[in-house]
């Protein structure tokens, strides 16, 4: 089954998808954002040429649990992509993925440039094998 994952932002939406057996996280080109007819454009062609069977999404909830204001953005965003994909939306917390993630690349060597170009791709790649490892687990 190949499954989307996707850290959802205000300007870039990271994409990664996971392999046809569900293994291992890829980054896929990241989406700077427009509006819906070019963001679900773009979202709807990785799902047909991947054969996507479920979206994964970063939950932003806060440290202590509780969800802000983002998570009120994410949630409406899932919700129209299960009606425009007809597809199961699982939301997966991902607090400070995106952290994570330039971390990741920072202690790699990774220039500050390239960075940022690269940080949501990454950061939906941890979302997405986070929630394949807990499926692993189960």
């Amino acid at each position: 089954m190949r499954i989307l994952g996707l850290d959802y932002g205000e300007k870039r939406i990271g994409v990664a998808v996971c392999d046809e057996l569900g293994m291992t996280a890829q980054g896929l080109p990241t989406i700077i954002r427009k509006d819906k007819k070019h963001d679900g454009g773009i979202l709807g062609t990785l799902v047909d040429d991947y054969r996507v069977e479920k979206i994964v999404i970063g939950y932003p909830v806060r440290l202590d649990g509780s969800e802000g204001i983002q998570c009120e953005k994410v949630n409406r965003f899932a919700l129209w992509m299960e009606k425009t994909f007809a597809l199961p939306v699982i939301k997966w917390p991902e607090t400070l993925s995106t952290k994570e993630a330039e971390d990741i690349m920072m202690h790699s060597g990774v220039r500050w440039k390239k960075r940022k170009q690269k940080v949501d791709q990454l950061a939906a790649c941890l979302i997405l094998q986070g929630y394949l490892d807990s499926l692993a687990r189960s």
